[in-house]
């Protein structure tokens, strides 16, 4: 008697077989926690469109950040809101600016935990954008050039600070190389450069804006951030970052970009994370504050996509969360 054809076995044994066997797995150590500090004591201000987030003063930021590494939340990304702003982001690269004062309360509270940096000028422009601007034909751009070296400034004040990983998020041509070779000079030789490599021109940033008081006074980013149709410039993105010196590569948005996740993850050996993004997090929340679905089993769901896709590393919103789910 012979036995009929499957195209496919589904193991049907016990939930602990299935997970010695799961091919995919998330775990607390692949996890980046999003963190928002501003001036001033004792402040931790809620973020209407990212519930559960908050702009943090420094001293109210170390507690955010003890309770994410005791969670087991390994890593943060820290993001500035500066006292003032100028046409030149002078306070992104400030010795003693907030991300740098940051950066030296975490790492003196928190050693262990490693703490990423993002180097970018919009949160620290008047005008919103990521670099000091030009007229060209009666229009105003973002100058990449000058940019440039107004970025590798704000990375090297960064790792002077004790930041362990420095991540441009700019997409400015050129800006890791200037970066790379601005921190050898100093002797950051070991500080490691997480190059948003393919960063995309979202809808789904809008929350962050809010969070980070950086939406552009005029126009948008779509001049210098990379177009959603396209696929297939993420490959040569990557490799230019890694040319010039990346360390590792992000993508960003995760979740409708899984694609180019997959893509990238096949073209480099580089380790690479996904940033599960403000607009993600928000519909998931939203969508759970109103019952429409099991917000535990939909994000684990969600950020194990992520994973599978073929990154290393995500960050998200929920990361001290899902550690402790992942953890219970």
């Amino acid at each position: 008697m012979g036995f009929p054809t499957r195209r496919m076995r589904r193991l049907r044994g016990s939930a602990p077989l299935r997970e010695m066997v799961a091919e995919t797995r998330l775990a607390p150590s692949d996890l980046v926690l999003p963190l928002f500090v501003r001036p001033g004591e004792g402040e931790a201000r809620p973020i209407e469109s990212m519930p559960g987030n908050f702009q943090y003063s420094i001293d109210r930021l170390v507690g955010a950040a003890k309770e994410a590494a005791d969670a087991g939340v390994p890593a943060v990304l820290l993001f500035g809101i500066p006292s003032s702003k100028d046409s030149q982001g002078s306070e992104a690269y400030a010795e003693r600016g907030i991300v740098q004062e940051a950066v030296r309360a975490v790492k003196s509270e928190c050693p262990s935990l490693v703490v990423v940096t993002d180097v970018c000028l919009c949160e620290y422009t008047d005008h919103g954008h990521c670099g000091p601007l030009k007229e060209i034909r009666g229009r105003r751009v973002v100058d990449n050039d000058a940019a440039l070296e107004l970025l590798a400034r704000a990375a090297l004040t960064h790792a002077e600070a004790g930041a362990d990983v420095v991540a441009p998020s700019d997409m400015m041509d050129g800006r890791v190389g200037a970066i790379r070779i601005v921190l050898d000079e100093a002797g950051h030789t070991d500080v490691p450069i997480m190059s948003y490599a393919a960063k995309y021109a979202s809808a789904f940033y809008g929350p962050f804006r809010d969070a980070a008081e950086s939406p552009p006074k005029f126009g948008d980013r779509r001049g210098y951030q990379m177009d959603y149709r396209a696929g297939r410039q993420a490959a040569l993105e990557a490799d230019a970052d890694a040319a010039e010196g990346a360390d590792m590569l992000m993508v960003k948005p995760a979740l409708a970009y899984l694609d180019v996740i997959a893509d990238v993850r096949r073209r480099s050996a580089l380790p690479l994370a996904a940033y599960h993004v403000s607009g993600e997090y928000a519909m998931l929340k939203a969508a759970a504050a109103n019952g429409w679905l099991d917000e535990r089993g939909a994000v684990i769901e969600v950020t194990t996509a992520i994973k599978r896709a073929g990154a290393d590393l995500i960050i998200t919103y929920y990361a001290e969360q899902l550690a402790e789910w992942l953890g219970a």
